[in-house]
């Protein structure tokens, strides 16, 4: 592990501050829309720009990795998250127009977008290079999951800086997130000094990884992995939606901009637990068909039982313990459906087949909270006394947030993610290509040494 210190070793960093950019807003919605004074729509594109930039950044991050390393992609994902970040600070300045605020914000949210691919792509070929085979899954988990571990932060420290009317609030918000995120420019650019360890962890480290379009080339016709691209895809969306519309959801039943905080919180560490412990199991038995097929079964479940207790008021330990539960087994499977795509796909480079996986959950996240939006339907009038949903500050009343019915997009995501668990439990299948070439290629090292030993 030493090695690490010198190497890559702050991609964990930039993850996470990449999560809590991302996801800054999301649990004031409501307070979002009235100090910038925009509607909820405009709210979700600040999440939504994530999701659009990494299909062409996708692409162009998988080649940087596999064509010049773990270094160049990490500084230009540190780079562009850390002036994306601080970009952001401006729109709460007095000198900008109050009519270009929300658009100084979203330069800024889009320029840290980009830079998210650069990082979020970067698990499977660091366990690849500096890990061995039986400590690759683990390796993956804590590279995945410092991402999701800076939503969870955001979700809990944003509404606590948050809660109220106070338009210095949000300023002072921003400023919060800032500060890391250049901190972690800074450690990329004078702590990240190699891509690769000085000697390789295992057999397939010191192979070559196929080129960037022969790669594309060969998975293109690989239908064992376009089922699991699918299948992750699908989670992601569900994931990234949840965690988008997670204020939306709740507050129009009566719950708090806190309390939902804590359900993103809850679902987080629910989902880190899960996920240590799934890297752990598969390290040691290898079983990435079994974890994935599991775990994304029992996600479904306890979405469903998230659906039914969200349109309840007063639920709040049900709410918390579904999501909770939701996040544990929905997040066990994150890490190994991207070590299960580089073990089926082998030898295509591991930034190209784990990569489009993520690029896979975009893409259908996209269109997840696009339908959602349209499916939302307005609160009926008999609720509208339960809602705490902060539906204007003073002058501002009249341009507040607009509570909605969430039920019929809820359904829709949970209607989604069924059929692609179904689609995969009944046709996915484990063929662990690079554990099959590890093998040969040290029974073939140790024929060779038994063959030169002298008699």
């Amino acid at each position: 592990m030493s090695p690490l210190i010198k190497g890559p070793g702050y991609s964990d960093d930039g993850g996470a501050d990449g999560g809590q950019v991302w996801i800054t807003f999301s649990p004031i919605a409501d307070l979002t829309t009235v100090y910038f004074n925009i509607n909820s729509f405009q709210v979700n594109i600040l999440s939504l720009v994530y999701l659009i930039a990494s299909i062409p950044f996708g692409l162009t991050a998988s080649w940087i990795l596999d064509t010049f390393g773990l270094r160049a992609s990490l500084l230009t994902a540190a780079w562009l998250n850390g002036i994306g970040s601080l970009l952001r600070n401006f729109s709460t300045f007095d000198f900008v127009p109050g009519d270009s605020k929300f658009a100084v914000l979203l330069v800024g949210q889009i320029l840290a977008a980009c830079a998210q691919p650069f990082v979020m792509f970067a698990p499977t070929k660091l366990a690849a290079l500096w890990f061995a085979e039986n400590q690759r899954a683990t390796a993956n988990m804590l590279t995945s999951m410092a991402n999701p571990l800076g939503i969870l932060v955001t979700n809990v420290l944003i509404p606590a800086i948050v809660n109220g009317c106070n338009k210095q609030e949000i300023p002072i918000a921003l400023w919060v997130v800032t500060g890391p995120a250049l901190l972690v420019m800074l450690m990329t650019t004078f702590g990240v000094c190699s891509s690769v360890p000085p000697s390789p962890p295992s057999a397939s480290a010191d192979e070559a990884s196929q080129p960037f379009v022969q790669g594309f080339k060969k998975m293109a016709k690989n239908k064992n992995y376009w089922i699991l691209n699918f299948l992750f895809g699908a989670g992601l969306a569900i994931f990234t939606a949840f965690t988008s519309f997670l204020d939306q959801i709740l507050c129009p039943r009566g719950y708090s901009n806190n309390f939902s905080g804590i359900c993103g919180a809850l679902m987080i560490a629910g989902g880190l637990f899960g996920a240590v412990i799934s890297g752990i199991y598969v390290d040691k038995t290898k079983r990435f068909e079994e974890v994935v097929k599991v775990s994304y079964g029992l996600a479904i479940v306890f979405a469903v039982g998230f659906m039914e207790v969200c349109r309840m008021r007063d639920q709040e330990a049900l709410i918390a313990a579904s999501i909770c539960m939701f996040g544990m087994f929905g997040f066990a499977l994150y890490p190994i459906s991207l070590e299960m795509a580089v073990e089926i796909t082998y030898p295509v480079a591991e930034a190209t087949s784990s990569g489009l996986l993520v690029v896979s959950g975009q893409v259908q996240g996209i269109v997840m909270i696009l339908v959602s939006q349209v499916l939302a339907q307005p609160l009926p009038p008999t609720e509208m006394s339960y809602s705490r949903c902060v539906v204007g500050c003073g002058a501002d009343a009249a341009n507040g947030f607009t509570p909605q019915d969430w039920t019929d997009p809820i359904m829709f995501m949970l209607c989604y993610g069924t059929v692609a668990a179904v689609l995969g439990i009944l046709f996915l299948r484990g063929d662990y290509k690079r554990l099959k070439a590890e093998q040969k290629i040290m029974a073939g090292k140790i024929l060779q040494n038994s063959l030169t030993v002298p008699s």
